[in-house]
């Protein structure tokens, strides 16, 4: 018996259909569900469509299309279903990031149409935690950041993104969209940091949420103060926080070729579950 398979974007009646495939996998899904739970499927409100591959009528993987470009759940036949659309809209993404497996499938048919990307980083590691390190200490002097701080968070989380990315945060638009979203995350309580005589040398967001599990972003120590174990400390303070207020389960990813991140993380308590991948444009 021939499967019969379709793909289409997802209406705001969907939801729940959605948010059932998404929760199958709290922690590899948070980021997209974290944005689901709060806008709906609603394009605009969501900040990009979101697909769905079908099959025999039933809602089998996703695809969120946005500023990044995210696989859920996604099978082989899925894959080429949203590569297949995503060729025919043009790229509209600044990157494709997700589990390593489909999003490797999923760039290697966009790559030609696509290509060359700025840079692939195919192995990045996905870590979780449930509890408090019993070898690591929280630094007492990392706390929420207030909102009257955001200035003094700012150059820092322009320095990590720059890092990171390896382009600005302020370009294009100024760092007006940047600087809305970390303004967001210290609204919500979610946006960490050490201050040292007025200059941040340590900082972590909670990037995503859902009442199953976070994620822990945007990770940096000063330059001038790396290491001193800063991160493993502070990481050991946002962890306490994240699993106090947050959800039951703390994760986060991190590039493979970061060997010191890495061993910080798991002195931390966190333990390897997976891979991402992300391509760059």
């Amino acid at each position: 018996m021939l499967t019969q398979t379709t793909t289409r974007v997802l209406e705001p009646s969907d939801l729940p259909e959605a948010l059932a495939l998404l929760e199958s996998d709290p922690v590899e899904n948070a980021f997209v569900t974290s944005r689901v739970q709060v806008a709906g499927l609603d394009p605009w409100r969501l900040g990009g469509e979101m697909w769905g591959w079908y099959a025999d009528g039933r809602l089998r993987s996703l695809c969120y299309s946005g500023a990044n470009l995210v696989p859920i759940c996604a099978t082989p036949e899925a894959v080429r279903a949203f590569a297949d659309r995503a060729r025919r809209a043009g790229r509209r993404c600044s990157s494709i990031v997700g589990p390593a497996g489909p999003t490797a499938r999923l760039w290697r048919l966009l790559e030609p149409s696509w290509g060359p990307a700025r840079e692939v980083r195919a192995n990045q590691p996905l870590m979780r935690t449930e509890q408090l390190s019993s070898e690591v200490a929280p630094d007492p002097y990392v706390r929420r950041i207030r909102k009257n701080e955001i200035d003094t968070l700012m150059p820092a989380c322009v320095a990590m993104f720059t890092e990171e990315v390896g382009v600005s945060p302020l370009a294009g638009d100024g760092g007006l969209l940047y600087q809305a979203r970390v303004a967001e995350l210290v609204g919500s309580g979610r946006a960490f940091a050490r201050i040292d005589d007025g200059r941040v040398v340590f900082k972590a967001e909670i990037g995503a949420a859902t009442p199953q599990a976070c994620q822990i972003q945007g990770v940096w120590v000063d330059p001038a103060h790396r290491g001193k174990g800063l991160s493993k400390g502070g990481m050991a303070a946002v962890v306490r926080y994240a699993l106090a207020d947050v959800a039951p389960v703390v994760s986060l990813y991190v590039n493979d070729f970061n060997t010191p991140a890495r061993a910080a993380y798991r002195r931390v308590g966190f333990r390897e579950v997976g891979a991402f991948m992300s391509v760059l444009f």
